[in-house]
């Protein structure tokens, strides 16, 4: 049932993609921002209920839906799971950020990308180098295909493993949202507390997604070198979730993406390119078709068993 929901999810997904002012994440949007109105006061209990009710309220509530639905008929479920994992994926909303961006760069149009770079991730890319900004923009289209896809399919699949439905999708998403959202601004809100739970969490969430993410990158690129730069991550110390997808990434299509300094010298060969765009599209490509392969089989051995 899982990968007809997912495969059917994509589909739609491609076909009809959701834009970010749809309704549902509006009310999405809307209710984070209720919970950190009426609860954040700066108090780490009140910060962990905050979370509680904007992010693990909705999953149980999907959950409570898919078992409703699965006593009246298994087809209702299935369509609550399809629905759920349309509304939580996000291919296309990344996707077309990153094609509108390629074009102008191979159009030789760098003005264009650089706005559309900017308005993409709401900063300044008007003063970066050529190479910097085809680093961060690779750097910004992994992570999003990550958070997006990969890391929602990963944790859709191991809450529905144990019978809570598409809980795993709604969690993330809204989990990844609110430590995006949730990040203290200049005038002080979110408070300290709201964003060291929303960050604490987070991390958790996200700390075997990402290393699917990883090993996925590592088995459809340079697997040796995906490895290599994943090990010598880790040596290092401090490296977080988006560190450990960037690294296998960077290694998988031969392209060093994370740098302790944007300053020192680094070989030429090593410098982002405009070819280096279509390695990243094939990576990420290759690692949906991996997914899909691999979820089949899970598929067809359950009903074989």
């Amino acid at each position: 049932m899982s990968f007809f929901a997912i495969l059917i999810a994509l589909v739609l997904e491609q076909v009809r993609p959701l834009a970010y002012d749809n309704p549902v994440h509006a009310a999405m949007r809307g209710w984070a921002r209720s919970m950190r109105r009426n609860f954040d006061t700066g108090q780490t209990p009140h910060a962990w209920v905050a979370w509680g009710l904007a992010v693990a309220l909705p999953a149980l509530i999907s959950t409570l839906v898919y078992w409703a639905l699965w006593q009246v008929s298994l087809l209702l479920a299935f369509l609550w799971l399809v629905l759920v994992l349309y509304l939580t994926l996000g291919f296309r909303q990344f996707s077309h950020h990153f094609s509108d961006i390629r074009q102008a760069l191979e159009a030789g149009d760098e003005t264009l990308a650089r706005e559309r770079f900017a308005r993409w991730l709401r900063t300044d890319a008007s003063t970066l180098p050529r190479s910097e900004l085809l680093r961060q923009f690779m750097v910004h289209s992994l992570l999003s295909a990550h958070r997006h896809v990969f890391g929602v399919l990963v944790a859709f699949i191991l809450l529905w493993v144990i019978g809570l439905g598409p809980a795993g999708a709604v969690l993330y998403r809204l989990a990844e949202y609110a430590s995006r959202s949730w990040r203290q601004r200049s005038d002080g809100t979110p408070s300290e507390a709201l964003q060291s739970v929303a960050q604490t969490l987070w991390h958790w969430i996200d700390l075997l997604p990402a290393r699917v993410t990883a090993l996925a990158f590592a088995i459809v690129g340079n697997f040796e070198e995906a490895v290599a730069g994943w090990r010598s991550r880790s040596a290092a110390g401090g490296a977080g979730s988006d560190e450990v997808v960037l690294a296998a990434a960077g290694g998988a299509i031969n392209l060093p993406l994370l740098r302790s300094s944007l300053q020192e010298a680094v070989p030429p060969a090593e410098t982002p390119q405009l070819a280096h765009l279509g390695s990243v599209v094939g990576l990420v490509w290759r690692a949906v078709v991996l997914w899909m392969l691999l979820l089949a089989l899970l598929s067809l051995a359950r009903l074989v068993g």
